[in-house]
């Protein structure tokens, strides 16, 4: 694994004991903190934009925000790139993503060099306030010196947009900053990344990108009830929001041991393979940033990622027949025909569910997502078709999601956990709250997961018989 240059050990005793007592001072800092906006008085002179930087650094800024997937969680849709607001949603609440154009009151025009970097190493804003790891610090800890001030030269290079964000949607005591400066006591290690001299240079450039610029570990790393990574089950897949970040360690079940070095490279270059099709949070990660990567720096995520070690298999429980005959018919009127009665799929368009890793996590949530919500590719320069699936939440009551999503996880050489009823239940109210009017996305551009409806390549109504759609006999009564 990766090595770091770090300021000093901390005990975890040390750091719980230390974590408690600051608690107690929490609510003054916290007042104080907050009456300090980006953009209120006394502020410091604007920076001169891009200080010393040249068109070469800004180049090189432009490729690193590229590779850390800066521009997926700063913008909203349609919104000017960078330019904020955009929810993160945690299990403490929501966090709105900063703005990082070079406004003066709104965005980091006020940001030098030194500020920006320990923003990125430390979760510390150019105020002195505590920033909330939905800000991967934690990750961009390792990031050098040279490629923190390159990335701010680009930021800086931006059109600025003046947009104010209130950014702290957190629920209380999640909301007082200054509680941060006990997690990262628990959780922060800070450090720039040491190359490990008894790998090769590839593996030494995977391992940055991976562990610091590609923050990878932030989705695919389980976290404990404070929010810290579950170190010891690093890359085993990770529940946030309404998804599951897949286990991507080289086991061959749930991982991507079995997809082989050509299969990554495609799915990072394209969004697909063989194998998946990325959609949700990572077509975006696939759009915004891999596919804009190198060769070089492609091969090196690659050659970091096979060398991690295998998940364990753990054991499954084998579902009821019942069940498992419910969800094989909910399949055959519904799923079919796209994914083919083998399940093999079509390649690079229907992804194939027989030895599906995506199928077999430990966690369905993702599955889930996909049959209730719909699913769609987003377009790559390799892959510039974005293949859709419709959501079926219409149409199929939770027992029988839990059904089929269980059939699918236990056919054709899968094998995972069966599917509960109360799982769809809870997913389904989530995604149907994700679309609420009192969501912190603006209205305009709030998420479409209305499950009261038929999707786009749906053609009958609940209650018809699904053989006839897409033919004149469509929403003829269900036998």
């Amino acid at each position: 694994m990766t090595r770091m240059t770090t300021t000093r050990a901390r005990p975890r005793q040390l750091a719980l004991i230390t974590g408690i007592a600051l608690a107690g001072a929490a609510s003054l800092l916290a007042l104080r903190a907050a009456g300090q906006p980006s953009g209120s008085a006394n502020q410091p002179p604007l920076a001169v934009p891009a200080a010393g930087a040249n068109l070469q650094q800004i180049e090189r800024g432009r490729y690193l925000a590229a590779a850390g997937d800066c521009v997926a969680c700063h913008t909203l849709p349609r919104a000017t790139p960078f330019s904020g607001g955009r929810p993160v949603e945690t299990p403490f609440g929501v966090v709105l993503s900063a703005n990082l154009t070079p406004d003066a009151d709104t965005g980091i025009g006020r940001y030098d060099n030194d500020t920006f970097y320990r923003a990125l190493h430390e979760g510390i804003d150019r105020n002195g306030h505590h920033l909330y790891p939905a800000f991967p610090y934690p990750y961009y800890t390792r990031v050098t010196r040279e490629d923190s001030d390159s990335l701010l030269a680009y930021l800086r290079s931006l059109p600025p947009v003046n947009h104010a964000v209130d950014r702290n949607q957190l629920h209380f005591p999640f909301n007082i900053r200054a509680l941060m400066a006990g997690w990262n006591l628990l959780y922060l290690d800070k450090g720039t990344f040491e190359q490990d001299k008894a790998q090769s240079a590839e593996w030494n450039r995977g391992a940055y990108l991976v562990e610091g610029l590609g923050h990878c570990q932030a989705c695919h790393t389980p976290r404990n009830r404070l929010g810290g990574p579950e170190k010891d089950e690093a890359f085993r897949g990770g529940r946030f929001a309404d998804w599951f970040a897949p286990d991507i360690t080289p086991n061959r079940r749930t991982g991507i041991g079995a997809w082989g070095r050509e299969a990554v490279l495609e799915f990072l270059r394209s969004g697909r393979n063989v194998h998946s099709g990325a959609s949700g949070e990572m077509a975006e990660v696939v759009s915004f940033s891999t596919s804009r990567m190198t060769d070089a720096d492609i091969h090196a995520v690659a050659t970091y990622l096979a060398s991690l070690r295998p998940s364990p298999m753990g054991t499954i429980a084998i579902p009821a027949n019942a069940k498992m005959a419910q969800g094989e018919a909910v399949w055959t009127d519904n799923c079919a025909a796209c994914h083919r009665e083998d399940a093999k799929g079509v390649q690079r368009a229907f992804p194939p569910l027989a030895s599906s890793a995506n199928l077999q996590q430990r966690d369905p949530t993702t599955v889930l997502h996909y049959i209730l919500a719909g699913a769609q590719h987003r377009p790559t320069d390799a892959a510039p078709t974005a293949f859709a699936m419709p959501a079926f939440a219409w149409k199929l009551d939770d027992a029988e999601i839990a059904a089929v999503a269980t059939f699918v996880r236990n056919s054709w050489d899968n094998q995972a956990s069966p599917v509960t009823t109360d799982q769809v239940a809870d997913l389904r109210k989530r995604l149907a709250k994700s679309s609420d009017a009192a969501a912190p996305w603006p209205p305009e551009v709030k998420p479409a997961h209305d499950l009261t409806r038929p999707g786009s390549a749906t053609w009958s109504k609940a209650g018809t018989d699904s053989r006839d759609n897409g033919t004149p006999h469509a929403g003829s009564p269900a036998p």
